[in-house]
């Protein structure tokens, strides 16, 4: 804009220079010049004069205000550029944020993965449950009231045993998943039907296995739990669907209790059992204390009837004395009166006679 007010000003001046010069030829190219001429010249150099006084009053107005132009506009660039400068801050930082959350989600995926690899392994998702089992154990148990891996004397080996007064109890960790998800994933009606199957025969296959940990002979009570490390799974066993697909696993939970004599649990039902096992413990605490102050309080007894037979010897001894003391004292009696008789005094001792204790039975 101040480049465009300069050249307009420019042109402008050259102009009126361009005026003014032919004008002066013109004046020149004049021999004698008359008075009306003359005036008209002088009135000519007042204009002129006038003009460039007024050129010089546009210039210095133009001047003035294309400064104050150039330093509004500055101050507006300034703060354009500041407020741009905050804004590229800001979404650096919220690159820089970003950045973060990205690295985040793709650590969190990289565990999904390595999740995924685990629960995909028989192996791995066999000691996903183990662990699972440990961890309600650990938290719930007091220190030596259960076992991890125990083995029988024939060689079998639980994921754990739980001790009690009357017994112990197998629990045994069982994660069926393979069926479990290809049954719920799968849309061919033949296709489950065969999953269906399957994944029931599955089942009952991990029922029988945690059965035979049920040994009466070896010490266990006549039920064990199978412990399933899933919600979803147990869920699904108690409402007979697997995710939307129907199935009749009613009757494998009846199977496993009333045949089998195994108890499912999901890892919250496990924690109400193990409730109750520790108000068993507890119970069994105290009957434990209670039988040891009875066991106390009889050999207290015993020490105070031994302490009366004592204090019933130390009294017979006592009235023994006691006579000795009485016989001695009438004695010293006799000899005194001697004395008195010999000496025709009077007497100078006083037998003093001590009652015998009296023993009252009681």
């Amino acid at each position: 804009m101040q480049t465009v007010l300069l050249v307009i000003l420019t042109i402008l001046l050259i102009a009126a220079l361009v005026g003014l010069f032919f004008l002066y030829r013109k004046l020149q190219d004049l021999n004698k010049p008359k008075e009306g001429d003359q005036n008209m010249f002088m009135l000519l150099q007042q204009q002129m004069q006038d003009l460039n006084k007024t050129m010089d009053q546009k210039m210095s107005d133009t001047h003035k205000a294309m400064g104050e132009t150039q330093q509004a506009i500055n101050k507006t660039i300034q703060t354009q550029f500041a407020q741009s400068s905050k804004i590229i801050t800001d979404i650096t930082e919220k690159l820089t944020s970003l950045d973060k959350t990205n690295q985040q989600v793709i650590n969190f995926s990289e565990q999904l993965s390595n999740l995924e690899k685990v629960l995909k392994s028989q192996k791995q998702r066999g000691n996903l449950g183990e662990a699972g089992l440990q961890l309600v154990l650990e938290n719930m148990m007091p220190p030596g009231s259960f076992e991890l891996q125990y083995q029988f004397p024939d060689g079998d080996t639980v994921d754990a045993l739980i001790i009690t007064k009357d017994g112990t109890i197998p629990v045994d960790a069982k994660f069926s998943l393979d069926n479990y998800e290809r049954l719920v994933h799968e849309e061919d009606e033949k296709v489950r039907e065969k999953l269906e199957t399957e994944f029931k025969n599955d089942l009952k296959k991990r029922i029988d296995e945690t059965a035979k940990y049920i040994k009466p002979k070896e010490g266990t009570l006549d039920f064990a739990f199978m412990f399933i490390p899933s919600e979803a799974i147990y869920y699904d066993l108690l409402v007979n669907e697997v995710g939307a697909v129907k199935v009749n696993t009613r009757n494998l939970v009846d199977y496993a209790f009333n045949e089998r004599k195994v108890v499912i649990v999901s890892p919250t039902t496990f924690a109400a059992y193990l409730q109750t096992v520790l108000q068993g413990l507890r119970a069994f605490k105290i009957e434990e204390g209670a039988k040891q102050i009875r066991k106390n309080v009889e050999m207290l007894g015993k020490h105070i009837n031994a302490y009366e037979e004592y204090m019933k010897k130390m009294g017979v001894s006592m009235s023994t004395t006691v006579n000795h003391y009485n016989t001695a004292y009438k004695e010293l009696g006799k000899i005194d009166k001697d004395v008195v008789r010999i000496t025709e005094g009077e007497r100078t001792i006083e037998p003093e006679i001590l009652d015998k204790p009296q023993l009252k039975d009681s």
